[in-house]
This record gives structure tokens, C-alpha cells and sequence, in this order.
């Protein structure tokens, strides 16, 4: 596949010297070199001095702290640019609140569509979804796509519904919400009508984005009921130009052919069939696959795949080289998908399934026959610590839809890591921001005391485990490996670990490091200073 996209020269990688800082993971270290994309040098500051000569740019630190760039593990990216562009309902409170907004910005659009995003109706004074007929009015007859928080259902207006044909389709209520297959019908519908130019603004716009939250690498998660190919595509070749944070890819295609997943790995340039491949929905939507019904409405949710299709999926990948998995959050829907692990282990062995780095995405309710199956088959945990943070606890919506004994065992961060699975921390932006120091300050302060993890674990998780389960150089910061790091300044008055990190334990309240600069692969991609030329 290929795409019209224009180049330029790429910048020349500049030689960087830091000096007068905490280097992490280097105790008494307080310089760093970075010459042609790799680190060249850690060390003292008298003998950084020799250096100073043959830098193109010299910073200075102050006693600011520098790390490794973190990596998000789990991204929409095109989408997050356009929720950056569009409407936010997050901060809403009320079904009249969000409409005025939705009212405002089709009097400023004169008709265009309207792009209104993260709602959660549990906030809602109202507690319901916006109806067809209530927005309808708010936009004068035109096309409103208001995808929930949780981007596995929406309410929409009788235009777009209208243009997604929805009617018929599993999913459609008819009052104007959809779920499963409806939601990916107006899904689809809306971005087909995004041209080249929308999709380079809304990227431009997330990576930029990601860059300030010093991220120096995302994991884009597709699948055709969120996105295409073509937009794949674009998000790769963004993530490869000079001075933006890095891309890697995976998409969400069930396939029982080892050709055939070859195929779609070369043809995609993905790392796996991956990703967003749905063995059910989500909490917020009652979509995910429960062994016992939702507290607050009868039913167990959606299975999207049998144990039968995950095991044949699973053995082709394997064969191919590509990394397996999907996005698995309910208790019924992690079972049916660790028998389908299982399964594949018997055809092509343990070592070639530990091998292949396979993943699953979310992991909201596993029990430890599921963390034991993972940890055997080297089964990665692609993690969202503010799940728990935003939805949590005994307060929260998960409650809401869980109760509060299966509420307080989501997102089981602690579990995951005594049993032996890997975790690599992510944001599903824009179902949350990225924003990783306050996806590690949410493991950290997990609302279930049990399930808490050290700043120490979090970090590496959102920074080494990122990189290493994408198969790239990074996450660590170490001569030779990639240059890919961010300098940090933090408030004086916050203890620190003992290799320098913000002790985030001490208070929940504690403020976060603000990146001043972010290099990824020897180039400088956000300078909040303007410290570099």
C-alpha cells in the first residue's frame, strides 16, 4: 500500500550535550552525549567538559531529571487528533450541557460535521445517552457523531444514522445509540469522508501532542471497524519522518492463514494481527463479555470470537512472525481467549508462542488460572492504568456496571506482575489522554490498595516494557542504544526515589514532572524553552 504523502530533506541529527542534571539509572551521573541517534556518553560533569567541543547543542540542566522517553502501548492516533480538534463532552455534567455544545458548534461549522466526543452518561445528572431526536434539534438537521468515552458505542443524529444505514444492523436501538456492529457502521461512514489533508492536520496534531507528554513512542491499534488501511498507513509514515515521535502499528484482522497473515503484515507493515481485534466490548458500553450479568442491567455482554477462531488465529501469526492478541476485557471473554491460547500451544509449542511477544489488550477482570496461562505463554498485558483511575473503585462506573467486589478487581496491576506477566502501559487515547506520569501516578495509587505498583515498576512499564514488546531500540537509557529521552523538570519540594524518580507514593496530590525537551532518536521534537536552534 502506498500514499501520496510529500517528503522533504530529513534535518541532520544533531550531538547534544546535557550536563547538570540526575541522569536515571546512572547513579552520581549527571551529563549525557547523544550523537548520531544513539547516546554516545553518560558520565560526570568534569568529564563532560570534553565533550563541549564537538556539540552542536549544549543544555544545561539546572538539576533537572533525565529518562528514558516513555512509549504508549496502546493509541488511536488519527482519532486522537481529531478529538484534539473537536468537541470534548468529558467535562460535562448534563444531557443540556453537552447539546449546548453540540448546538455552538454547528452554528460555527454551518453544517459540516460535527465531531462531539467522550461523553459518559454516568456523570450525566440525567443518567442516559443523548437520544437521535435531542440532537437532531441541537445541529438543525444535520450529521453529529458523538462516540462515547469508551469508543464502543455512540449516539448520533438521524442524518448520520441515515448515511451509516444503520437500521437493521446489530447495535441499533432506534432512539439514536449504537453498539457492535451499528457503532462500526457510523464509525466507518464518518471518517470516509476525511481527506488526506484532514488525516495529516489530526496526526500532526496527536504527535505534537504526544511529544509534550515526552513520548518518544506509540503504539498504533487498529481495525477496520475503527479505521483503514489507508489511514494505517498515513500513521506510519508520520511516525517515521525526522523529529516526531515513533510509530509502530498493529491491526485487528481475524485470519486462520499463516499466508495470508503474512500477507497482511507485509502489505500493512504492522508488527501483528493485533490490537484492537474485539473478543468483546467495554464496561461502559455493556459490551464486554461477563460470566455474571451486569449489577445494573440484566445481561453478560458480547463474545466476538470462540476459543476455535483464537486458536487458529493465534497458530498463523505464530507461523508468520507477527504478534497475536486482541482487545479482552470481561471475565467470560478472557477465559474463551486463553482457551484459545492454550489451544495454539499445543500446535506450535510454548518456546514459539513465549518467542513471538503475543498481547492482549486491556485485561480488566482475569482470574489466576488467566494471569497463570499469560505468564506461561509470554503473553503481554497491554495495560491502562486510568481505567481504574478514572472509572474505579466503589464510587465509580465500574462499580455502577460491576458492583464493588468486581469493581475493585479490575485492572489488577499488582496480580499481573507477582504471576509473572509483562506489562507495557498505554493510554487508548483518546478513550484517555496520554499523559504518562499520570498513567503511573493512577498504578500507583490503584483505588484496590492490593493492586498498587511501585513508581519504579510503572515507569519501566510505561517507558522499557513499551519498546520492548514493539521489538525497538529504547526505553532505556544506556550507550549505544537508541537516543530516545526527555528532560524533566520537577518541583523542588518532591521527595525523589533513589534513582532519582518522583517519589509520585508520598501523595496522591503530588504535581507532576513537565517535559522541557524531547529527543527521539537523536532529534529534538518538543522544546518548551526553545533551548535548541
Amino acid at each position: 500500500m502506498t500514499t501520496n504523502l510529500q517528503h522533504t530533506a530529513p534535518p541532520p541529527v544533531p550531538t547534544i550535550l546535557l550536563r547538570g542534571g540526575q541522569i536515571h539509572g546512572h547513579p552520581g551521573a549527571t551529563a549525557l552525549v547523544s550523537r548520531g541517534g544513539q547516546i554516545a556518553w553518560i558520565g560526570s560533569a568534569q568529564e563532560a567538559r570534553a565533550h563541549e567541543g564537538a556539540a552542536d547543542e549544549v543544555v544545561d540542566l539546572d538539576g533537572a531529571l533525565v529518562t528514558a522517553a516513555f512509549s504508549d502501548a496502546h493509541v488511536h492516533l488519527t482519532m486522537t487528533g481529531q478529538g484534539l480538534d473537536g468537541i470534548d463532552l468529558s467535562a460535562t455534567t448534563s444531557v443540556g450541557e453537552a447539546l449546548r455544545l453540540v448546538e455552538s458548534a454547528s452554528r460555527h461549522l454551518r453544517g459540516r460535521p460535527i465531531y462531539a466526543h467522550s461523553w459518559d452518561e454516568t456523570k450525566w445528572a440525567e443518567g442516559r445517552p443523548i437520544t437521535a431526536a435531542e440532537l437532531d434539534r441541537a445541529c438543525y438537521g444535520g450529521v453529529v457523531y458523538m462516540p462515547r468515552i469508551d469508543a464502543h458505542s455512540a449516539s448520533v443524529s438521524s442524518a448520520m444514522a441515515a448515511v451509516a444505514r444503520v437500521r437493521g444492523l446489530d447495535g441499533w436501538d432506534g432512539s439514536g445509540v449504537v453498539t457492535r456492529d451499528a457503532f462500526a457502521a457510523v464509525t466507518n461512514a464518518f471518517t470516509s469522508a476525511m481527506t488526506d489533508s484532514d488525516r495529516e492536520h489530526y496526526l500532526d496534531l496527536a504527535l505534537r501532542a504526544a511529544s509534550e507528554k515526552g513520548i518518544g513512542l506509540v503504539h498504533e491499534t487498529g481495525a477496520d471497524h475503527l479505521t483503514s488501511g489507508t489511514d494505517l498507513q498515513h500513521v506510519l509514515e508520520a511516525g517515521r519522518r525526522p523529529a516526531r515521535t515513533a510509530t509502530v502499528a498493529y491491526w485487528g484482522q481475524l485470519t486462520a492463514d499463516v499466508g495470508e497473515a503474512a500477507e497482511l503484515g507485509r502489505y500493512l507493515g504492522v508488527l501483528g494481527l493485533a490490537g484492537d481485534l474485539c473478543a468483546d466490548g467495554s464496561f461502559g458500553s455493556r459490551t464486554a463479555h461477563l460470566l455474571e450479568e451486569y449489577a445494573d442491567e440484566p445481561g453478560h455482554g458480547y463474545g466476538y470470537l470462540s476459543a476455535e477462531q483464537i486458536a487458529a488465529h493465534v497458530v498463523a501469526c505464530t507461523r508468520a512472525g507477527l504478534q497475536a492478541g486482541g482487545h479482552v476485557i470481561g471475565d467470560a471473554a478472557l477465559h474463551t481467549m486463553a482457551e484459545g491460547f492454550r489451544q495454539a500451544a499445543e500446535v506450535v509449542g510454548v518456546e514459539a508462542m513465549v518467542a513471538a511477544r503475543h498481547r492482549w489488550e486491556h485485561v480488566e477482570l482475569p482470574d489466576a488460572q488467566v494471569l497463570a496461562t499469560m505468564a506461561e505463554l509470554g503473553i503481554w498485558a497491554s495495560m491502562q492504568p486510568a481505567f481504574d483511575g478514572l472509572w474505579g473503585g466503589t464510587e465509580g462506573m465500574y462499580a455502577a456496571r460491576l458492583g464493588e467486589e468486581r469493581a475493585l478487581a479490575a485492572v489488577p496491576l499488582r496480580a499481573m506482575v507477582d504471576a509473572g506477566v509483562r506489562l507495557a502501559l498505554g493510554s487508548d487515547s483518546p478513550v484517555t489522554s496520554m499523559d504518562p506520569w499520570q498513567a503511573v501516578m493512577y498504578a500507583v495509587w490503584h483505588h484496590n490498595a492490593d493492586q498498587r505498583l511501585t513508581v519504579a515498576e510503572a515507569f519501566a512499564a510505561h517507558t522499557r516494557g513499551g519498546y520492548e514488546l514493539a521489538g525497538r531500540d529504547g526505553g532505556t537509557l544506556t550507550p549505544g542504544r537508541a537516543a530516545s529521552y526527555v528532560v524533566w523538570d520537577q518541583d523542588d519540594d518532591l521527595p525523589r526515589t533513589g534513582d532519582g524518580l518522583p517519589d509520585l507514593a508520598a501523595d496522591p496530590q503530588s504535581p507532576l514532572p513537565t517535559a522541557r525537551l524531547t529527543v527521539v532518536d537523536g532529534h529534538v521534537t518538543f522544546d518548551r524553552q526553545g533551548e535548541l536552534t
